[in-house]
């Protein structure tokens, strides 16, 4: 038995998805689906499921669909996921959607209203948080390790060459770094942000605003610093660089790379923790299956809707803190997120 598993939109990221389906011994990838038919035809042909080439054809095949994920890219990476989203939980099927939920903040909202009103499980791959390094800055946290919580900063770059649009590097790399800072601090109430545009390799200004410093006012007092680039690359010239910290009263930790590399700072010793590679995870690559998994374990459970970790919830929340960002700059104010 196990799920009765579709994938929509079979690039590079839906072909991961759906890799992780059809090797967990619970799913059975029934149907892949993609306006281009040569990739539905060659992701049918890899996985042994139906081809689809509209979603309505798929869920007019009578093949049960348990659940859904939705890896559909678009304008800034997000501009098409609204309409299968929309197609399939109006048919009563659970959805995996990727981040960003959509860059189109009204119709984020339309797709979170809707899964409430089908009470439907509705996650969006938030992979950041669902590694086991995370996890256990999560347990300190919870623990009151830190004491009280007052500052919270996160860089994540990339170098990063593609552009679509001025605002392609926020809504399409932030919804991650975003999500893993409210995931250890809470809601964002205000924002104030800073932008700059980069040069090419030729020496051009680029399209997009490439360099960015976002202030934070969480909702608990906590304040945070979020950095991010698409014109930088990490230490030695490695692809990038991701780094947390988050400081209390009592102590700090730092996690760096997603998943590599977690320390804790006692603030009144210098009994410095340090754990490499929690769980045997080695990388960013591994959290696909991490956050996926989790996913197939909350649908194999029967998890309330409510109760699904990183949801599309979640996923709005981030994406209003990010339309934020940008009424700021244009604005030279500071925006409440509530406002968006």
């Amino acid at each position: 038995m196990g799920l009765n598993v579709a994938v929509v939109g079979l690039g590079g990221i839906g072909n991961r998805h759906a890799t992780i389906y059809n090797s967990h011994d619970q799913c059975n990838l029934v149907a892949v689906c993609d306006i281009d038919r040569k990739r539905a035809d060659a992701a049918a042909s890899q996985y042994g499921a139906r081809a689809f080439y509209t979603v309505q054809d798929m869920l007019n095949a009578g093949l049960d669909i348990a659940v859904a994920s939705v890896a559909t890219a678009g304008h800034e990476n997000g501009g098409d996921h609204y309409k299968p989203t929309m197609e399939l939980l109006e048919a009563g099927v659970p959805v995996l959607g990727e981040k960003p939920i959509s860059n189109n903040i009204d119709e984020a909202k339309e797709m979170v209203a809707k899964a409430k009103d089908k009470n439907l499980r509705y996650g969006i791959d938030l992979n950041h948080r669902f590694t086991p390094a995370a996890a256990r800055a999560k347990e300190w946290v919870d623990q009151g390790r830190l004491g009280e919580i007052n500052i919270i900063n996160m860089t994540m770059w990339i170098n990063n060459p593609r552009e679509t649009s001025p605002w392609f590097h926020i809504r399409a790399l932030h919804p991650h770094s975003i999500d893993v800072m409210r995931y250890f601090c809470g809601d964002i109430e205000k924002v104030s942000a800073f932008f700059k545009r980069g040069v090419d390799k030729d020496g051009n200004r680029r399209v997009c605003w490439s360099n960015m410093q976002l202030n934070m006012r969480f909702a608990d007092g906590t304040v945070g610093n979020l950095t991010g680039s698409y014109d930088a690359t990490g230490p030695g010239g490695s692809y990038g660089l991701e780094r947390l910290e988050v400081a209390g009263s009592d102590a700090r930790f730092v996690l760096e790379e997603a998943c590599e590399r977690l320390h804790f700072h006692p603030r009144r010793s210098m009994e410095l923790e340090r754990y490499d590679y929690i769980g045997g995870m080695m990388g960013f690559n591994e959290t696909f299956q991490s956050r996926i998994g989790r996913w197939i374990e909350q649908n194999l459970e029967n998890a309330s809707p409510e109760d699904i970790e990183g949801s599309g919830e979640e996923a709005l929340k981030a994406q209003m803190v990010i339309e934020a960002a940008i009424r700021s700059w244009e604005t030279d104010a500071v925006v409440s997120v509530e406002d968006m």
